[in-house]
């Protein structure tokens, strides 16, 4: 990893292929669990960064977050935060433009297929084993983000899926999507007043969500448990 700025070399291929999506005993919006297929794909391996961000900020002229020089979230290996939706989309435009490569938000899709890292229907991206086991769980996100890629990654080696923090995707959301959701490369509704997010965040009391649990947030929304990672 670059600490300074993104490589296409950061990029994860991702096979694709069918997979089972959502949870039967979850939540409402998992379910019903449906049979899914995503073309392959590229994934970031990690979390979008403040050094990463930087750049993008400082060359398009972007006001720097709040919370870009409070101590617990400053760091040039953090994931940036408190960036919405549409900050996200436009990281993705600024860098599609240097690297000449179509580069954008995964989708809901894209996001749990490459979480559950080759493993169906598995809780976590490590296995069926609680959050509680996961490694220094209890010493971890005491005031804020971890810096990215410091813990195991998955079986695709992308690093905090599910953790640190939550991770804008494309799709517009809709909590009964799965009931009409396509079996190709579904894409999300094609509106509403929600984006959906995955993943975990630091703030909350249980840090680390399963792979199939969904969030959502109104797209101008800028928290600090919010961040993103990058497909191509």
């Amino acid at each position: 990893m670059s600490a300074i700025q993104l490589e296409p070399s950061d990029l994860i291929e991702i096979p694709g292929g069918e997979f089972l999506m959502g949870q039967e005993n979850g939540r409402d919006e998992e379910r019903p669990v449906h049979r899914v297929r995503v073309l392959p794909f590229h994934l970031c391996r990690f979390q979008v960064t403040n050094a990463h961000y930087d750049l993008f900020r400082k060359a398009t002229m972007r006001e720097k977050s709040e919370y870009r020089d409070r101590a617990e979230f400053s760091g040039a290996t953090h994931p940036v935060v408190a960036v919405n939706w549409f900050d996200a989309v436009a990281y993705c435009h600024w860098l599609s433009a240097a690297w000449q490569r179509h580069v954008r938000l995964p989708t809901e899709a894209e996001w749990e297929f490459a979480a559950r890292g080759g493993m169906e229907q598995r809780l976590y991206p490590w296995g069926d084993g609680g959050f509680e086991t996961r490694a220094d769980y209890a010493s971890r996100w005491r005031h804020g983000p971890e810096p990215v890629a410091t813990a195991q990654p998955n079986g695709y080696g992308l690093f905090d899926l599910c953790e640190n923090v939550h991770e804008w995707c494309s799709d517009w959301y809709d909590p009964g999507y799965y009931g009409v959701s396509p079996l190709e490369n579904p894409p999300g509704p094609a509106h509403g007043a929600r984006r959906s997010s995955r993943g975990g965040a630091w703030r909350h009391h249980i840090k680390v969500a399963r792979c199939a649990a969904r969030s959502s947030i109104p797209p101008e929304f800028r928290y600090a448990d919010y961040g993103f990672r990058i497909a191509v």
